[in-house]
Parts: C-alpha cells; sequence; structure tokens
C-alpha cells in the first residue's frame, strides 16, 4: 500500500512577487495540483482584478483566500520545513535536490508536518538571506536557458509532489520544530558562538550560513530545540560566572 503527500498541509509562499497576473497564475497551477493555500510576502497592492483574470474561474476562491505578510520570517513562523526554489547555485546555498527528489521526501514530512514551498521574485529569485530560512533548496534541470516563469516553477514542483508516492511500511517522520522556534535557537547560538569568539563579527552569516545547512538534516523537534537552547544558556551562564 502506499501514501501520498498530505497537500492540505503544504502552502505555496512567494516573496515579493512582482506582479499580480503571476500570483493569479500561481494560483491556477495550485488548484490543478490539490494546494489550496497561497501566502504572499512584501506585494504592497495587488491588483485583484488581474489575479482573478489570470487564474481563471475556478481558482478565485484561492485568490481570494491569499495571506498577505509584510515579512518573509513572519510568513514562514508556524512551519515545520520550507523548500525554497532557485535557479542559482553555489556554495553558499549548499546542496540542491531536482524537483523529484524533493517531492520524494516531502510524502513522508507532509504526513505530520506543514511545509511552505518557497519562490522569490520573478527578476531575481530568492537571495542568500531568504535561503538561510530553507530546510532544503530545489533547482528545476534545464538545457541551456535557466530562467522559468515562476508559475510554471510551481506547476513543476506541485506536479511532482501530486504524484510523488511513499510505501507505508517506510518510517515516518514526526511532528518537526518550527521555522519560528529554530530561529530563536539560531540567533542563541550565533550570540554565544559571537561571545567565545568563534565567529567573526565583521560576517557572522557566513558561517552561520553552514550551521544552518547542517541543523536541518537532522530533523529537529520542539523538544530537542528546547535542549539546545539550554545549552546554549548554560554555557553563557558558565562564561558570565567563571573565575579569571
Amino acid at each position: 500500500m502506499q501514501t501520498t503527500a498530505a497537500l492540505q498541509n503544504i502552502a505555496i509562499v512567494l516573496n515579493k512577487p512582482k506582479r499580480s497576473g503571476n500570483i493569479g497564475s500561481v494560483a491556477r497551477c495550485a488548484k490543478n495540483m490539490g494546494i489550496e493555500r497561497i501566502f504572499v510576502v512584501g506585494h504592497a497592492d495587488p491588483d485583484g482584478e488581474e489575479m482573478r483574470k489570470m487564474s481563471t474561474h475556478l481558482a478565485t476562491d484561492l485568490v481570494d483566500s491569499i495571506r498577505y505578510f509584510n515579512c518573509l520570517d513572519t510568513a514562514l513562523a508556524h512551519f515545520q520545513y520550507v523548500v525554497g526554489m532557485t535557479a542559482r547555485k553555489g556554495a553558499a546555498r549548499g546542496a540542491t535536490l531536482s524537483p523529484r527528489e524533493a517531492a520524494a521526501s516531502l510524502v513522508d514530512i507532509s504526513q505530520h508536518n506543514e511545509i511552505a514551498l518557497l519562490f522569490g521574485p520573478e527578476n531575481t529569485g530568492l537571495t542568500n538571506d531568504n535561503l538561510k530560512f530553507c530546510h532544503a533548496v530545489v533547482t528545476i534541470p534545464t538545457s541551456s536557458f535557466k530562467s522559468i516563469n515562476l508559475s510554471h516553477a510551481v506547476m513543476i514542483l506541485c506536479y511532482e509532489i501530486f504524484i510523488a508516492r511513499m510505501e507505508t511500511a517506510e518510517r515516518f517522520t514526526p511532528r518537526l520544530a518550527t521555522s519560528a522556534e529554530l530561529e530563536g535557537m539560531y540567533s542563541q547560538i550565533k550570540e554565544l558562538l559571537m561571545k567565545i569568539g568563534f565567529l567573526n563579527p565583521q560576517n557572522p552569516e557566513r558561517w552561520m550560513m553552514y550551521i544552518r545547512r547542517f541543523f536541518p538534516r537532522t530533523k529537529l523537534r520542539s523538544r530537542e530545540v528546547k535542549i539546545v537552547r539550554g545549552i546554549c544558556r548554560q554555557m553563557e551562564w558558565y562564561l558570565d560566572n567563571k573565575k579569571v
């Protein structure tokens, strides 16, 4: 017996999309693939008429239910797993997966966790600072022209998730820590590492990015995040109270 992705636990997050029509096109793609939630970050005043035109009448309910946020960290706060889509590769961006590889893992994770599929602006895509929130990074293989329309990228990833299957006998992934919980932990780790001189104060985020790449591979739960933060607090207490 096989299990499919729990689509009700998956949402699309568009970070600073430039065109209202593209938001509508994304809504149409999401509706086609059974995803019913879209979050939009940083779009000042989207044109509702243009969005509905591009979504067609079949997806206007999804357009009307879009949630809007001013900043990315707030939009992602309650998600346990974030997948970022990018056309650019590099050491700072970490290892990338194909849509099919990512979809295979998301079937398992989606059973007990809220998942965000994160897409950047049409002209620039996601920045390194945006990708710091991501547990996995996905790149769509192309021939020579790497740029893909936003709604096309959404459709490709959502289609792979829609058709992915998993044997139910496999071990399931339990409920993971939320993005907000992880961000609190990373902030505390950063403060501690700066205090002991491990991080370069001129560019602390460079090494923190490697730490951010490491922890998602362990799929931390809320209790484990609390343990890490407790260790950090104890170390800070020791540093503040040790005898010189």
